[in-house]
């Protein structure tokens, strides 16, 4: 019988050729190629392009009709590395620095180790390698390609290293794991003129400074104190000379929640607000709210099941508390029962961080996802 720990070795070596060689989403081809090509060396049924760059491998035995989904996600992000490792971005400005290179590894592993001893599993394993993962909804131009149609599944899980929790912790959540992501824009409108005669000129700045103070009392004054919700302003522009008040400012940042309720209040006072404001300076205000990812929302049945096959692989932990980072599992969990699942990565007093430019993938998880994606699938298609 094949092991997990005879792969190990060629799985760290894929993981460092990937992270050597990182790619931005929707152009993950060189990376979906390499995929594709080790897939097809197992004898999986292979399938490409979905969602545009998005690979599913196919494995299947037996006749129970039961089928599982198992997902990774495969983009890296526009950040410079700074780790100085041997097997360091070659791509100046793009770099695996959020571990999508390691959930490659331990689900290509898993895929691997299923092929190799077939006979412990009855049904359909679908092996989901996900485009475009930060930012971008790969996992919606997925499920709008007819992913769950094309391959049914009865359960769907996806894995995230989590630098926060030891390695080898297992940690899952019934319900809200991660927060819904909305980005709103406001461009307010003067008129524009002389810094000397402002009192010829309707001032855009000085509106954005009144709203921004406004749009900071919102989870505060209008979210029940039991709620949970963050509202950030991440950008201010405008302005290109000192002595000149600028026409337009535009003020942009994100929301996160987890109750739509809450979402909708919050979108709604973004409004009233910025009308208020424009009122009373004398400037437009016109608002653009984006609703790009929902939140992630665990199956109560999937999440206790997550925890209990858990106890038998590593460490298994209840997560108390949702993230209110997001993550566009969200779309096929809307699609699919199933959940999303953290597992602990962290080495050193103070790992550094996901999106962190000094942040690598450990290794030595490697073996304990590729249990967690093997278990999840005995677990649900056992003989």
């Amino acid at each position: 019988m094949t092991t997990i720990a005879d792969l190990l070795a060629p799985l760290r070596a894929f993981r460092q050729d990937i992270h050597a060689h990182p790619e931005l989403g929707f152009a993950e081809h060189r990376t979906a190629g390499r995929i594709a090509q080790e897939l097809r060396a197992i004898g999986l049924e292979v399938h490409e392009g979905i969602g545009g760059t998005g690979v599913v491998g196919v494995l299947r035995n037996g006749s129970s009709g039961r089928s599982v989904g198992l997902r990774a996600d495969m983009d890296a992000l526009p950040i410079h590395e700074q780790t100085n490792l041997p097997y360091a971005s070659r791509h100046p400005g793009v770099f695996h620095g959020c571990g999508h290179d390691g959930h490659m590894a331990m689900l290509l592993g898993a895929a691997q180790h299923l092929a190799a001893n077939r006979d412990l599993v009855d049904g359909t394993v679908n092996f989901i390698f996900q485009p475009a993962e930060e930012g971008q909804g790969g996992a919606r131009a997925m499920v709008e390609d007819g992913l769950f149609t094309r391959f049914p599944c009865d359960r769907v899980y996806a894995l995230h290293n989590w630098p926060d929790l030891p390695a080898g912790t297992i940690a899952t959540r019934p319900g809200p794991i991660m927060g819904a992501a909305d980005k709103f824009r406001i461009v307010l409108t003067g008129k524009g003129g002389h810094a000397a005669i402002p009192h010829t000129t309707p001032d855009a700045i000085l509106a954005a400074a009144a709203l921004v103070g406004q749009v900071n009392t919102i989870v505060s004054r209008a979210i029940p104190a039991t709620a949970s919700a963050v509202i950030s302003v991440t950008q201010i522009n405008g302005g290109l000379a000192h002595n000149v008040i600028p026409e337009t400012v535009e003020i942009i940042g994100t929301v996160r929640t987890f109750d739509p309720a809450v979402q909708a209040i919050i979108a709604e006072r973004l409004e009233t607000m910025s009308a208020g404001v424009a009122t009373s300076f004398g400037v437009a205000a016109d608002v653009t709210y984006t609703r790009y990812y929902p939140a992630t929302i665990n199956d109560a049945d999937a999440a206790a099941d997550v925890l209990a096959i858990a106890a038998g692989v590593g460490t298994a932990q209840l997560a108390p508390d949702p993230a209110f980072t997001s993550e566009d599992f969200a779309f096929m969990l809307q699609a699919c029962p199933g959940a999303y699942i953290w597992l602990g990565q962290g080495r050193g007093a103070t790992p550094p961080p996901l999106h962190n430019p000094h942040y690598d993938f450990n290794d030595d998880v490697l073996a304990t996802g590729i249990a967690l994606h093997v278990a999840l699938a005995r677990h649900w298609l056992g003989r």
